[in-house]
């Protein structure tokens, strides 16, 4: 444990005066959920680019890419690729339609589309997945910032995320996102700062680091046979990004609020593109830090401690970068990286919880209160803010007492509820025939699949499965379970579809073809 010293204290200090200045500059601007929710819909292309890219890069990335790269090799970087790769096939159509298809929510499309049950279900799948994704941040943060410098885990969780509420309640969406520049800049800032340490103090120097490393076959993106059941494998990877970014940019709410903010179409389309390719090298930076971790303590023989290993004497990745910047990180440098790995769980956190007060507001209580007034909807949305973000460091709160085993059952049941949105937009937006009983019965199947696949696998690498079916148990890699939800649901719900009554044909307008043909008649001021 090292302690801080002034300069780095400095450092965070004023990184949270900055982000609290931004949530007090424009508090002022929110008056109407039109403000609150989608920032005027004036936001540049660049910030919201920077908003995107800043959103996902978490404090899991921090963690997880170093861990995954020290363990094994880069394989974990292959689904990042599609955030570009799914990008450059659909964005121009994507983005646009959304803006205008929908007002404030992702999920008033399918609602227009197939009625407002699939509305309050896509809905519902969105806050439970990102209800544990928010506590989890939260808590993936302690680990490094106490190892570094003491501080009680409790206070730094109820801390960080009492300052993201803060600005987030005050300052709404735009202020969550000129954060995220902020925040954005400084992860950037952080990253650059280890890379650099252990390029200055590695044994034999870069070069050396990168012999060994490519020797060792560290930067392979995995194995490129042709099998889908093979946990590692280069395709698995690529077709788990597939839908894992499909999903993000169709059927997320933290994408698709922050095409709205935009002034237009084709500024939409900059930011989120400027967003995505941001996050490419970024990840890639990340994998370099775990690549470079493992060269040095292999260069430099130094013995890593008892409390790095397992039962088994097998260092625990996830453990060595904590423990590297406790020990090795020089006093000056420590606060630009824990002001980084600060804003990487605030980002997310505050962008979920705008976009979490949208859901509540308009995909819930506008159903119950139709007549319900904008002033009204306004103070719900900021009351939400404030309770799913006490909530969500409850949540953070509760892992750091119990360990992260408490939440696996959670985790299961999240990952059950959440299945198959991409699947559920690919079906709305590319089939006139598909209709809402053909939906609800992919929408079963795909829900019954998840359950078994879930429960009869170990909820996360290495732990017990919770309904073990011996012969018939899921056994293909877990992040198939994913990818086979998306097709059932396109699969089964366009089949079933044909035992049914055909849609009326104004659904066709809600459709890829329908949108393609409304498009040509936009005036160029609405592209």
């Amino acid at each position: 444990m090292m302690t801080l010293r002034w300069l780095d204290m400095l450092v965070i200090a004023l990184y949270f005066v900055g982000v609290a200045w931004i949530g007090f500059r424009f508090s002022r601007r929110q008056t109407t959920t039109e403000a609150y929710f989608v920032a005027s819909r004036s936001i540049p292309h660049w910030a919201m680019g920077l908003s995107i890219f800043a959103t996902l890069i978490s404090s899991i990335t921090f963690i997880a890419y170093p861990g995954a790269a020290y363990k094994e090799n880069w394989n974990l970087l292959v689904p990042g690729f599609m955030a570009v790769g799914v990008l450059l096939v659909v964005g121009t159509t994507l983005i646009a339609f959304f803006r205008h298809a929908v007002g404030m929510s992702a999920y008033e499309y399918f609602e227009r589309r197939f009625g407002y049950g699939a509305r309050a279900y896509s809905a519902l799948a969105f806050t439970a997945g990102h209800f544990s994704k928010m506590g989890f941040v939260l808590f993936t943060i302690t680990t490094a910032i106490c190892g570094m410098t003491g501080w009680d885990k409790y206070q730094v969780i109820v801390g960080v995320g009492f300052v993201t509420v803060f600005f987030t309640l005050i300052g709404g969406l735009e202020a969550v996102i000129w954060t995220e520049v902020l925040q954005g800049i400084v992860k950037l800032a952080g990253v650059v700062v280890v890379i650099g340490v252990l390029l200055a103090i590695m044994p034999g120097g870069a070069g050396a680091a990168f012999q060994l490393a490519a020797e060792r076959q560290k930067f392979s993106l995995g194995s490129f046979d042709l099998n889908l059941s093979q946990n590692g494998n280069f395709w698995v990877m690529l077709l788990y990004g597939s839908f894992w970014y499909l999903q993000k940019y169709a059927a997320d709410q933290t994408l698709v609020q922050r095409y709205l903010v935009a002034k237009n179409d084709r500024e939409a389309l900059k930011g989120t593109a400027l967003g995505a390719v941001l996050c490419v090298p970024a990840w890639t930076a990340f994998m370099l830090v775990g690549t470079l971790l493992w060269a040095y303590y292999e260069l430099s023989g130094e013995v890593l401690p008892p409390h790095l290993l397992d039962d088994k004497g097998k260092v625990i990745a996830d453990r060595v970068f904590p423990f590297f910047l406790t020990t090795k990180i020089p006093a000056g440098l420590a606060g630009i990286f824990m002001a980084a790995l600060m804003s990487a769980a605030m980002s997310t956190m505050a962008s979920d919880l705008n976009c979490l007060s949208v859901v509540g507001v308009e995909d819930y209580y506008r159903k119950l209160r139709p007549n319900s007034n904008d002033k009204e909807r306004l103070l719900l949305g900021k009351f939400i803010v404030g309770v799913c973000g006490a909530i969500a460091v409850g949540i953070g709160a509760f892992i750091a007492w119990r360990g992260e085993s408490a939440l696996k059952l959670y985790y299961a049941v999240t990952a059950i509820l959440s299945a198959g949105l991409a699947g559920m937009f690919l079906l709305a937006f590319l089939s006139s025939r598909a209709n809402k009983q053909g939906l609800w019965i992919g929408i079963v199947v795909a829900l019954l699949f998840t359950a078994w696949a879930v429960l009869s696998s170990p909820v996360t690498k290495g732990s017990n499965i919770i309904l073990n079916l011996h012969d018939y148990n899921y056994t293909w890699p877990s992040v198939m379970i994913g990818v086979g939800a998306h097709v059932i649901v396109l699969v089964v719900g366009w089949i079933a579809s044909y035992g049914f009554p055909a849609p009326s044909p104004i659904t066709h307008s809600m459709t890829m073809w329908g949108w393609l043909e409304k498009r040509k008649t936009l005036p160029l001021d609405k592209k």
